[in-house]
């Protein structure tokens, strides 16, 4: 099963996402969006970005 964003409104009322795995465990979450269009912007920079993003280490070794 492939992973899915899931659009919700949060208590405030404001619009966010989450991304969910396969299994149902939600693996990333965004910010609270004042629109819905915007938190589909956020929905698709993900998707675009994501694919190319190098993974950075901050802790030091």
């Amino acid at each position: 099963m492939a992973g899915k964003f899931e659009l919700y409104t949060d208590k405030a009322g404001k619009y966010r996402w989450r991304l969910k795995a396969g299994n149902g465990e939600i693996i990333a979450v965004g910010e609270a969006y004042e629109s819905r269009a915007g938190c589909m912007n956020g929905i698709e920079s993900v998707k675009r970005n994501a694919p190319l993003a190098e993974v950075k280490e901050l802790m030091p070794h």
